[in-house]
């Protein structure tokens, strides 16, 4: 299973290098950030599998970072954990309708933190697993296969992700600049054109099965995932 990248938003230093050592040590990929400025700026470099938020920090609340994070198409589906020593009922329940998807109490034990931890990843893993369909394309990815019909589509890997995402969010206009983001990373570095290959295989894949017709190049704006008529 691929290693699951965790932010840690936390402005007090050493709170944010202990719980950064006890998750490294627990074999997460883990980015500090001290304030919503280098957290924004994380994101957009390497989307996390899960943010760590404190509420308090020096430029704009956490919890103002997190309902921000979920109003955002781009981060939305990232689970949040409120780190706070903000414990009564009623900063738990603004925490939580926040967008917030787990709200854990300072002082904390490092053992019940990554228990929250495994228990929201062990969600988003029952989310990435489930089979998306569209007409008869269908993806599988517990198995990473895709099948038209009766059909298996052979795909190479940059395809697969490219369509996965596709699948994952149809209708929408993605440019090449968020392609390359989304399915590439943001941290890679490789030209806009790319993204034409790669479109170009996907459909040549998806050819034979009738559905090539999915990929919608939006002239001027980039690509969008339809199976409508228009």
């Amino acid at each position: 299973m691929t290693q699951r990248r965790i932010l840690v938003v936390e402005d007090e230093r050493a709170i944010r290098e202990m719980v950064c050592f006890n998750l490294g040590r627990a074999g997460y990929h883990v980015s500090p950030a001290a304030d919503a400025r280098e957290a924004r700026a994380s994101i957009a470099d390497q989307r996390p599998d899960l943010v760590l938020m404190d509420w308090m920090l020096p430029d704009i609340s956490g919890l103002e970072l997190t309902r921000q994070l979920k109003r955002d198409p781009e981060t939305k589906e990232i689970p949040v954990i409120m780190l706070t020593a903000r414990g009564e009922e009623d900063d738990r329940v603004t925490g939580l309708d926040g967008g917030a998807d787990d709200y854990v109490v300072k002082p904390f034990a490092p053992r019940e933190l990554l228990a929250r931890i495994r228990a929201a990843l062990r969600r988003l893993e029952a989310a990435d697993a489930e089979v998306v369909t569209a007409g008869t394309l269908k993806l599988d990815s517990a198995s990473h296969q895709v099948s038209a019909g009766t059909s298996e589509v052979a795909l190479g890997p940059t395809e697969y992700r490219l369509l996965e995402f596709f699948m994952r969010h149809p209708d929408r206009v993605y440019s090449r600049a968020q392609l390359l983001d989304r399915v590439w990373g943001g941290n890679v570095y490789v030209e806009e054109r790319t993204v034409d290959v790669h479109i170009r295989r996907l459909r040549k894949a998806l050819t034979p099965h009738g559905h090539e017709r999915f990929i919608r190049t939006v002239r001027g704006a980039g690509y969008r995932f339809s199976i409508g008529q228009s």
